[in-house]
């Protein structure tokens, strides 16, 4: 095998998934924008494997930009963090398939809530995407690894789908550097924010 072509494939694997995923911004992206900005609670990201892990990233970096949220793991939601989500929440379910169970075992509790549900998924017409009000849907061809089984190319179009809405939100909030600086102040981007400050 060669080794760098190789690692060089996968790269270009993910970066025509993340040419799809931009190529289907659609108005259903435009809508859930809205509701993320006139959401009266916080956004809950939640999921559960490599979909979990960029769920915490995206809460991370919305929270970084002025948009409360969080990350509610989908099995401990399970075994009481749904205490976490209230009705004013936008909760984000994030699965490829659309058919994780610790996801779906996430819903009827959550239309009890009574809390705005928004599927990410890549499967549209997905047990998922039929039970959430809203859906943010991605095209994947494949993964990038040859078996196409591990969550590569799909972990990074979700990472940049989110990012996408995070940032598009902290600009239509007009958030300043200074804004950024109060949720920021260590490291050293805080410390570049300060001297510029």
């Amino acid at each position: 095998m060669d080794i760098l072509k190789r690692a060089k494939e996968v790269i270009e694997s993910e970066r025509n998934g993340l040419e799809l995923a931009g190529a289907a911004i659609n108005d259903n992206y435009l809508a859930i924008i809205k509701t993320i900005e006139n959401c009266q609670g916080k956004v809950v990201f939640t999921g559960v494997g490599k979909s979990g892990h960029i769920g915490k990233k995206l809460a991370a970096t919305f929270a970084s930009l002025g948009t409360c949220a969080i990350f509610v793991h989908s099995t401990e939601s399970l075994h009481g963090d749904l205490g976490m989500v209230q009705p004013e929440d936008v909760v984000v379910m994030m699965s490829n398939s659309g058919e994780t169970q610790e996801i779906l075992a996430m819903i009827e509790p959550l239309k009890k809530i009574g809390c705005k549900k928004v599927a990410f998924t890549s499967k549209e017409h997905s047990t998922l995407a039929k039970n959430c009000e809203e859906l943010l849907a991605y095209q994947l061809e494949r993964e990038a690894d040859t078996l196409n089984l591990a969550p590569t190319t799909s972990a990074v179009i979700m990472l940049a789908i989110g990012d996408s809405i995070g940032v598009t939100l902290s600009e239509m909030k007009q958030f300043s550097s200074q804004d950024f600086y109060l949720y920021h102040p260590g490291g050293s981007l805080g410390k570049k924010l300060q001297t510029k400050g």
